[in-house]
């Protein structure tokens, strides 16, 4: 996944002492010695060490890794092993307030200066930068532009700059914030210090601009794998939506999940009838009034069980690892967007359950929003093809988690959790279509994109196919026998079987791939979804659907009683403190306290995500529940 490294160096700050109680285990390895005694994790996620032991070394780093795979140690960990203030430019108050909460259950000394803190914290934080005790700040991108906060921390010994969701930065990136180009002249500003960008999606051009936005020369370069399989991966043609959502919703009674809408409108309508139908649901969007907004906010985090109905608005830097299920009530904007939007379902690496809804009115409508917007012609092309791609998702003949990966470049097998493995798909023998679409492209070189394609293959004369003499082509005109809506899906189902990879830096242009080349030589057949094909030729979608949820945390009897009994007293903390329930403890970690009920705090010392901060904070309220059990 990652490149081989050097050995780590000596740490700068003190460390744990070699006494603590798992120095012995790993007394050669400062950074595990850190891990197990403030994180209280055993290892590393995979992907991690690497990049860790990169940032130690000094170097500059750019890392993609999956949401949920545990990003921010990257820059946590490093920051307790050297002098001076790690930097951390964060997008969302929420994140920064949620990460300080976390550092400080952990008994790591971090603040945030942001609108939102009072002359109270911001002295807190004033005196813990000048007494040299902070070791990570958090500050919005926005806050970075104004002098007086450059000089502040000129003087404060920055010697890290750490950037989260760095695919803000690019023009390319899905979610492109005008407030993250000034961060290349910070780093300047700060003398040139040491920088690390991360970013759960970013593609080939995207890296390529955060990379030339960010630093003075090429980075390290860590990519990790995409894949979330504990996430179960579901689609559906819209029809009937509103029950089959509920229905879906039901099957997560008491869970944390969040459902996303297309309009403010619609969160509200749904959230409302949620609460009719017995859950407990609340609306999320900008135009709510702030204190509305963040109460709303406040309480899905805090809480357990609650559903937040929402606009994109809402999602950017929410660190709740136990949310069960999101779901799409409407078609994401674009495949980037849709694998942003369902990873924030099961960062704690448990079973979580994704369903999203699509219809051709949603493709009008993203198309039509893409043509009105103020983007370049170049960035609206971009747009389209990252929305043809989620729609080629949708539309997929195979494991859609094998389409996923395809469009970031990852290969893999099928996995046998989503609807497509689960279900299986109407499919017919497709090859002589496939064949047909890819000779159009060899027969132009690989140079052109869909619709001058389709045009040769359903014959319409046009100025491009007559300036390039493509209506002389022996494929001119082979394809009347179909729609150029059937054609568009074919080329978007090929796309999804790997036979075909789409250039978007290069016009959109359609390249053949080795899998593509045995079809057209007719070495290997293609199947297609005729379910897609038929509903294509006639304007519509056909629904066949057999569902199955993703299963919730499997417990006997009396480990889910003690574990109901274990989250309770967690809310009761949570409460007290006026943090989120999993600063107190993430839901694995109330699961191994119920089914392995050590019976001591030693033993506790063993239990994922127990460190030493936490068991004194901690440890002896749930014993007692546990003794009590």
């Amino acid at each position: 996944m990652v490149p081989d490294v050097s050995p780590l160096p000596s740490p700068g700050s003190p460390l744990p002492s070699p006494g603590s109680p798992c120095a012995d285990a790993v007394s050669a390895d400062p950074a595990r010695v850190l891990l197990a005694d403030i994180w209280g994790f055993k290892d590393f996620r995979p992907g991690q060490e690497a990049i860790i032991r990169a940032v130690l070394g000094g170097e500059d780093v750019l890392a993609v890794m999956p949401t949920g795979s545990g990003k921010s140690l990257c820059y946590q960990l490093p920051a307790l092993m050297r002098q001076g203030v790690t930097l951390v430019v964060s997008p969302l108050i929420a994140l920064m307030r949620d990460q300080v909460a976390q550092l400080d259950a952990l008994g790591v000394a971090a603040g945030a200066l942001n609108s939102s803190i009072d002359m109270d914290g911001y002295r807190r934080v004033m005196d813990g930068l000048r007494g040299g005790r902070l070791k990570l700040l958090y500050v919005a991108p926005e806050r970075l532009a104004r002098p007086d906060t450059l000089s502040l921390l000129r003087d404060s010994g920055v010697t890290a700059l750490a950037i989260d969701e760095a695919h803000c930065v690019s023009q390319w990136g899905h979610d492109f914030r005008p407030d993250y180009l000034c961060l290349g002249k910070v780093r300047e500003d700060l003398g040139g210090v040491q920088t690390v960008a991360f970013t759960a999606t970013a593609d080939a051009a995207t890296r390529d601009d955060i990379a030339g936005r960010l630093f003075p020369a090429p980075p390290r370069l860590f990519i990790g794998g995409f894949d979330r399989p504990n996430l179960r991966l579901a689609m559906r043609p819209k029809g009937d939506t509103r029950r089959r959502m509920f229905e879906f919703v039901a099957a997560h009674t008491g869970e944390s999940g969040v459902i996303y809408c297309g309009s403010r409108a619609r969160t509200e309508e749904l959230a409302e009838g949620l609460r009719g139908a017995g859950h407990r649901a609340l609306p999320y969007h900008a135009g709510l009034d702030k204190p509305v907004r963040d109460a709303n906010q406040d309480a899905f985090l805090a809480e357990d069980g609650l559903v937040m109905v929402a606009t994109v608005a809402f999602g950017m830097g929410i660190d709740k690892p136990d949310v069960r299920f999101v779901c799409h009530a409407d078609m994401p904007r674009s495949i980037e967007a849709y694998y942003q939007e369902i990873g924030r379902a099961g960062r704690d690496g448990l079973a979580a359950d994704t369903l999203t809804f699509y219809g051709l009115d949603d493709v009008r409508l993203h198309r039509m929003r893409i043509e009105e917007s103020q983007a370049g012609d170049e960035q609206k092309r971009v747009e389209i093809q990252r929305l043809n791609a989620l729609l080629a998702l949708c539309e997929a003949p195979r494991c859609r988690r094998q389409t996923l990966l395809g469009y970031f470049g990852e290969r893999t097998e099928p996995c046998g959790n989503c609807d497509l493995c689960i279900n299986g798909v109407e499919s017919f023998d497709g090859t002589i279509e496939a064949q047909k679409a890819m000779s159009a492209m060899l027969r132009t070189g690989q140079r052109f994109a869909t619709e001058h394609l389709i045009n040769i293959l359903v014959g319409t004369q046009t100025d491009a196919i007559t300036q390039y003499g493509h209506d002389k082509l022996p494929t001119f005109g082979v394809g009347k026998d179909h729609t150029r809506n059937v054609w568009r899906s074919i080329f978007r189902q090929i796309s999804a079987g790997g036979l075909i990879s789409l250039d978007i830096a290069n016009h959109g242009r359609w390249l053949m791939t080795e899998a593509g080349r045995a079809v057209l030589r007719g070495q290997a057949g293609v199947a297609l979804r005729s379910d897609v094909l038929e509903a294509a030729g006639r304007g519509e979608r056909k629904d066949k659907e057999r569902r199955a949820s993703a299963p919730a945390v499997q417990l006997e009897a009396d480990d889910r009683a003690l574990f109901d009994a274990l989250r309770a007293k967690r809310q009761e903390l949570a409460r007290a403190e006026n943090v989120p329930a999993y600063v107190v403890f993430a839901d694995r970690t109330l699961i191994e306290l119920a089914t392995k009920r050590p019976p001591s705090l030693d033993a506790m010392r063993e239990i994922h995500g127990i460190g030493q901060s936490k068991l004194a904070r901690y440890g002896a309220a749930f014993l007692e529940v546990i003794t009590a059990g």
